[in-house]
């Protein structure tokens, strides 16, 4: 089998720099990692796949001329349980998972096309797709996912988040998108329904939306996501995540007009609540920007906080 080329995105590599000495033995091992998967799995490497920020990802083809794609997850406890969604979901609104490594947590995948974001539309149009998407992903079984206990649903743990990195990064967030962002927090915590939540997938952006190759049941949109957390939350939650995006279309004064066209898009596609969309959507914009600049992608954080700002 040929040698895979390790090439890292950045915002992988700038994770694995937050992990340490533990980021540094991965990184090392990855090739060795590699040639065990091509052995196991009987795969013939392609080119590197731009991927998120904690994982090497992968083309491959296997010795039927199968594609098929290699996800490498970095070392970090914080990561999902993909296959916990996966296996269940069984391609309905997600990718195919035909296999999985449990000693590096490597699966094979189901070869897709380009995403969501690098396809021609305007966002109204995405924005429906990625609904229509995620509300077959919501069939995933909930007993898959076990129901947080008391104070840890979502929004009381983005709250803590906020205030933790926030203070911890020098008060990055201007006083005014703090306040608003833990106010949204408070809210959809005393909102929370246990009898009204679904698996998530907990990061539903356009990037992670991808076009399956051939037309297929589970994708009625023609698309399904990747990347899964896979927790129970209010669907509304995922939704926001879907709003947390566009932040270049966001430079204006019109940013809260802009933002609220495409939220009405989404409660219209599901008829989900319209201010819970908003409200999840300011929380995971804010959470998100401080997120990513805590393990040093600040100029990615920043984007996400000055649109914050024209918000409030």
């Amino acid at each position: 089998m040929s040698r895979a080329e390790v090439r890292l995105q950045p915002l992988t590599r700038a994770r694995v720099a937050s992990l340490g000495e533990a980021g540094a033995a991965w990184v090392a091992g990855l090739p060795r990692v590699l040639d065990g998967l091509a052995e196991r799995w009987g795969l013939t490497w392609r080119r590197p796949l731009r991927g998120g920020s904690a994982s090497y990802v992968v083309g491959a083809t296997t010795r039927d001329g199968e594609p098929r794609v290699v996800k490498v997850p970095v070392p970090d406890s914080d990561l999902a349980d993909e296959p916990r969604a996966l296996v269940p979901a069984a391609g309905r609104g997600y990718v195919l998972l035909h296999d999985h490594d449990p000693t590096t947590g490597s699966l094979l995948l189901e070869a897709l096309g380009r995403s969501l974001e690098q396809t021609p539309a305007k966002p109204e149009r995405k924005l429906e797709v990625l609904a229509d998407t995620l509300r077959e992903a919501w069939h995933v079984p909930l007993e898959v996912a076990p129901a947080p206990a008391p104070g840890e649903d979502k929004a009381s743990t983005l709250a803590r988040l906020v205030v933790e990195l926030d203070d911890r990064l020098g008060r990055p967030l201007a006083p005014r998108v703090r306040a608003h962002a833990l106010d949204c927090a408070e809210l959809r915590a005393a909102a929370h329904d246990p009898d009204r939540c679904v698996v998530v997938h907990g990061d539903p952006h356009p990037a992670n939306v991808l076009r399956v190759r051939e037309e297929r049941p589970g994708a009625p949109a023609g698309f399904v996501l990747v990347d899964p957390d896979g927790f129970r939350a209010d669907p509304a939650y995922d939704l926001g995540v879907a709003l947390r995006e566009w932040t270049s279309r966001l430079r204006g004064p019109d940013a809260p007009q802009v933002l609220g066209g495409y939220a009405d898009v989404l409660a219209e596609r599901t008829g989900i609540d319209r201010t819970a969309i908003w409200e999840w959507g300011f929380l995971e914009r804010v959470s998100t920007g401080l997120y990513v600049s805590s393990f040093g992608a600040e100029k990615v954080g920043r984007t996400f906080l000055e649109s914050a700002e024209r918000l409030v």
